[in-house]
């Protein structure tokens, strides 16, 4: 892959053989590690994916044996993201700061291929622009994110007094924050502590990984709370560090990976299970994670704030297929 104009367009390798016939997002992503399937799909749609002067706009287009793609990325659209009116789940809200219940499928903040619809554009809107501005133009008010596949709470400065005061505890790993998992296997020993330094990996970018050097510390404690016929597991976890992709990381080396990861994904284990409950579980369509509870320290007031936030749908149904397994 090479890219040329600062970065501005990119070009794949020639489709081999071997990648004739396939769709052409996962293609690109694969190719690209600067995009992910669901940026690649926002350009085709927009008329930015080029087989030579032919503009390529379906994501289940078929790539072509020879076929150089080429990627042009827009110009920014605004320096500052817009203000939508994307309906929130608020938990709590005052005027120093919002918790809120995101979504699967949101994005927390603008990035290339997703300048629009995220949470940031909704929280610009219902908080009228009183958002901080630590976090600089694009991520007002942002002081921790959690994948955009991931559900569950968040807590967003409103001014930089809250931001300064939430960041701290983040940085002391003060913050109290609890996440529910769906996994593949059973951890062996069902409950304790994995520690392991997580930095970007050397053999595909767009995964974090496990180093024995360098990286950032990373801290998971873990207890399974259900057993699903030896086969799958319904396991809690705090966090005392916060690094990107955690869990899906520390789970994922104990040979726990989530059930609907298709980034950290091993050998599927839902054996032990019949149809179509296998089936379901196997075709998840997002990591089976959950953000549940958050507790912090009001920056302002100095009182004790926790906040908990259910399953969403999709989970509640994974947990209903599996419950008729638990042990």
């Amino acid at each position: 892959m090479d890219s040329e104009n600062n970065n501005k367009i990119f070009y794949t390798n020639p489709v081999s053989e071997t990648t004739a016939s396939e769709r052409i997002d996962k293609f690109i992503a694969t190719e690209i590690d600067a995009f992910s399937r669901s940026q690649v799909q926002k350009l085709l749609e927009d008329g930015y994916v080029f087989a030579d002067e032919e503009i390529i706009a379906d994501k289940n287009f078929k790539t072509r044996l020879g076929d150089v793609y080429q990627i042009t990325l827009p110009e920014p659209e605004a320096a500052t993201p817009v203000a939508e009116d994307i309906p929130l789940d608020v938990l709590y809200e005052d005027n120093d700061l919002i918790v809120v219940n995101k979504p699967a499928g949101m994005t927390v903040h603008p990035a290339a291929g997703a300048y629009n619809g995220t949470l940031v554009n909704a929280l610009l809107f219902h908080c009228k622009g009183s958002l901080s501005g630590i976090g600089g133009v694009a991520r007002p008010g942002i002081v921790h994110r959690i994948d955009r596949n991931t559900s569950g709470i968040l807590v967003v400065a409103k001014n930089d007094i809250a931001h300064r005061g939430l960041a701290e505890q983040f940085f002391k790993h003060s913050i109290e924050r609890t996440y529910f998992a769906f996994v593949y296997n059973v951890p062996a020993p069902l409950k304790g502590t994995i520690e392991g330094n997580i930095a970007r990996s050397s053999f595909d970018r767009k995964k974090m990984a496990l180093v024995q050097q360098g990286g950032k510390t990373a801290v998971t404690h873990y207890e399974t709370v259900t057993i699903y016929n030896n086969a799958a597991s319904l396991v809690k976890c705090n966090l005392e560090t916060g690094r990107t992709h955690q869990i899906r990381v520390h789970l994922s080396s104990i040979g726990c990976h989530l059930i609907g990861d298709e980034v950290y994904k091993g050998k599927k284990s839902i054996l032990k299970l019949p149809e179509p409950v296998k089936s379901f579980v196997n075709s998840f369509p997002r990591q089976a994670l959950h953000a549940a509870s958050l507790g912090f320290i009001h920056p302002r007031t100095g009182k004790k704030l926790t906040f908990q936030a259910d399953f969403p749908e999709d989970l509640q149904l994974l947990k209903k297929q599996l419950e008729n397994y638990r042990l």
